[in-house]
Formats: C-alpha cells, structure tokens, sequence
C-alpha cells in the first residue's frame, strides 16, 4: 500500500490550481484540501477552506487545526497593472500561508511554487533561448525571485523540500482567470465569426513567425506531481512546457479549419480596445446557443492575449533539465488546442456554430 499524502492546493480556482486539484483527486493515497476564496467548481471528494492568504490572523485560524499537510501546491496570485507592485502581496501570501501551517505539521514533506517565464524577463523584451534554469536573473522587481530566496531561506534545515514550475502560456480552463491563452483564442475566432469576419492572427507578421510554446494544464500537473514527489527533483526549479514548439502562421489554419472560418492574414489588433464593446455580442450569443452565462467581464483577460500578440522575438524554454532529472512527457500542442475546444463547447462555454 502506498504512503497516504495530503495535499493543499492553494489558488485552487485559479487555471493551474483548478487543474491540478481534478488531478489529484483522479490519483490514489492522496487527501485533498483546497484554498481559495471561492470554492472551486471542480467535482470530488475534498475539503475546501476559504482563506483571506493576506490576512495572518485568518491564515492561521483556518490552517493550524490542519495537522496532516504532506505537500503544499502554491499557485495562488495576484495581479496588479504594476508589475513591481505585485512583489509585496505575492509574497505576503505565501509566507502567511508557511507562518501558518509549519509550526502545526511536522510531517510536511514538500512546497512546490508556480513560476513562469517571466522569471526569464520575457516581459521585458528578447532574452537568451532557449532558456535555462541556471540563467542569470534579469534586473528585479520580480516576485518570483523573493518567493523563491524566501522558500529557499526556510527550507534550511528542514525536513520538507521545495521545488517551482516555470510554464509558459498556460492552457486550460478555470473562470475569470486572466491569464489563459485557449479562451482568449476560443473566444476572439467565436467572436469574429459572428461578426462575419475572416479569422486573423491579431499581432504582426513578426509575432506570427517567432517561435512560441505553451504549456497544458493537464500536462502540468503531472509535472508538479513529479517533482513533488521525486527525490531527485528536490530543491529544483523545472522549466515546464509540452515539450514542442511552433510558428502561430502554422497553428492558425488549423484553427480557422475548426471554427469555420476564412483565413486572412495577419492584422494587428489591440484586443482589449476592440473587445471592450463586445459584451452586448456575447450575451446574443450565450442567449441563442445556451451557453453558461459568464460574464464576459470574466471571461476572457485581453491584456493577456495582448501580451502573447505583441513580442516579435522568440520564447523557448529548455525542456532538457526536467528530461534529464526524470520527466519525459510531451504534449502535441495543435492537439492539445483543438481537444480544449472540444471541452469549451462541452461545457457550453463556446457555441458549436
């Protein structure tokens, strides 16, 4: 019989948590809790405890009568428009939540964060790739790097260890998560077709030919389970991604082909200018398909999908690192888009037009 484990996912509706908390509950000796403000919209047999993470005194009350922590999964995040002000809360976070739940579980064997690519500075323009996980730093601010030393500085000593994700354009699905490329695609085609249009790549011809990766939900949660749960990954940052990497010139006809539609040619767009009208469109068409009525407010992050349409210079992470430490799996990233689709009109979250 396998060691029974208990998880905490924290962020558990966020698209990484919401994912990895359905993966969890899919695997055998493993208890399940969950932290989030909502409770997630995922079906199964776990405990859910809705905490304020930036509160101490509500960390600690809801946390310190858990006494069986095993694993922690720290994916929780917040957002600000300033990037260098998204340092104090994120980390704030996370060291309330292990103020919390070390002195009361010794038996805690490992805290895996959730990083990205950022961490290479790819929001600050063209970087070396493909990227590393010993590359230097970029100039800070970069919360990644103060949760990272913090986790790093506790774990001294101790019997837990740590370890941290670095995905790149994470795709799934978790409501009002602004940072998901599959639903600013699904809904930008869904959104073009009703307007009659040809399907377009919203950014430049350069962005169209640069190399890009993503990251499946699915995929990633198995990784975080790996190195988790893996002695050689201990004390580790991986680079996470599906493993291939392609052109958006070669990925959108094989969209254009799934929706329906006509394919033009690239054609700069400001998404979150042109979709900020759109709302009146969308309740129209949740109305005639019966679709869930989500606002479109909280349906799809623009700014995000405007963040993906703009570089025009390559995005690679090295894959070698986690390959070489013991995780071999690799996603067709065409596939994975079309079988999320599939699951969007599933779920009625796009119409089947």
């Amino acid at each position: 019989m396998g060691q029974k484990n208990t998880a905490l996912v924290v962020g558990a509706t966020g698209v990484v948590g919401r994912n990895l908390l359905r993966h969890l509950l899919s695997q055998e000796h493993w208890d399940v809790v969950s932290v989030s403000r909502r409770t997630p919209d995922v079906a199964g047999a776990y405990r859910h405890l809705s905490i304020d993470l930036l509160d101490l005194d509500d960390c600690k009350a809801k946390l310190e009568p858990e006494q069986g922590i095993t694993h922690v999964f720290f994916s929780a995040y917040i957002e600000k428009e300033d990037w260098a002000a998204t340092v104090a809360p994120n980390v704030a976070m996370l060291v309330n939540l292990m103020d919390a739940i070390e002195p009361s579980n010794p038996g805690l064997r490992h805290v895996n964060l959730m990083h990205g690519t950022k961490w290479y500075g790819n929001h600050l323009g063209p970087f070396k790739t493909p990227a590393s996980e010993d590359d230097p730093r970029h100039m800070p601010p970069n919360f990644y790097y103060d949760q990272q030393d913090f986790i790093t500085a506790r774990q001294k000593g101790k019997a837990w260890t740590w370890s941290a994700a670095r995905p790149h354009a994470i795709c799934g699905f978790a409501t009002g998560n602004p940072m998901n490329l599959v639903m600013v695609l699904a809904v930008y085609a869904t959104i073009s077709k009703a307007l009659g249009l040809p399907l377009r790549h919203p950014g430049s011809r350069d962005n169209a030919k640069a190399l890009f990766q993503v990251t499946d939900t699915a995929h990633l949660a198995k990784a975080v389970l790996w190195m988790s749960t893996s002695d050689q990954a201990a004390n580790q940052p991986f680079n996470i991604t599906n493993g291939d990497i392609f052109r958006w010139e070669t990925m959108w006809p094989t969209f254009a082909d799934y929706f329906g539609m006509d394919l033009a040619e690239p054609q700069r767009i400001n998404l979150p200018l042109m979709m900020a009208d759109k709302a009146d469109l969308w309740s129209r068409l949740v109305n005639e398909h019966g679709l869930q009525p989500i606002p479109f407010e909280s349906l799809v992050g623009w700014n995000y999908g405007s963040f993906v349409f703009t570089p025009e210079f390559d995005v690679i992470s090295s894959m070698t690192k986690a390959r070489q430490f013991g995780f071999h799996d690799v996603i067709d990233s065409t596939s994975m888009f079309l079988r999320q689709f599939d699951q969007l009109r599933t779920e009625r979250v796009i119409p089947t037009l």
